[in-house]
């Protein structure tokens, strides 16, 4: 899993990107994008979320979004990118429809639940 901050723009859309392919690459069965924290995502974090769902597809990896704001729900719609990549209202809700279990259980390949903070925010990532 990889936890998001508040706001994902530009500034943060190349190093994004970068941690998503990272933790795709060491073979997942499941990438859970947490960004139940974010507010705000422009169109360079959704272009991120989009290059890492399609390495994802490549490598037969479930990528799942987690997204609660109203502003992101709304963009991911307009861009159709709800249509692509599953979103889900919670980590529970992903974990399940991505078929990984929710107490931290390694997954059927690759390396149990990782998570990973993005961004300048000083908070510390929070299990889930």
């Amino acid at each position: 899993m990889v936890l998001l901050p508040a706001e994902i723009d530009i500034l943060l859309a190349d190093q994004l990107r970068e941690v998503l392919l990272s933790v795709l690459n060491r073979g997942p069965a499941a990438l859970i994008v947490d960004m139940s924290r974010t507010t705000f995502c422009d169109s360079a974090g959704v272009h991120a979320l989009v290059r890492a769902y399609k390495r994802a597809a490549a490598s037969s990896a479930d990528m799942r979004l987690v997204v609660t704001a109203p502003g992101v729900l709304r963009v991911l719609a307009i861009t159709g990118v709800d249509r692509l990549i599953p979103v889900s209202a919670s980590v529970s809700a992903a974990l399940a429809a991505a078929g990984q279990p929710a107490d931290g259980q390694k997954a059927a390949r690759g390396p149990g639940q990782t998570a990973t903070w993005i961004g300048p925010d000083d908070r510390e990532p929070q299990p889930s």
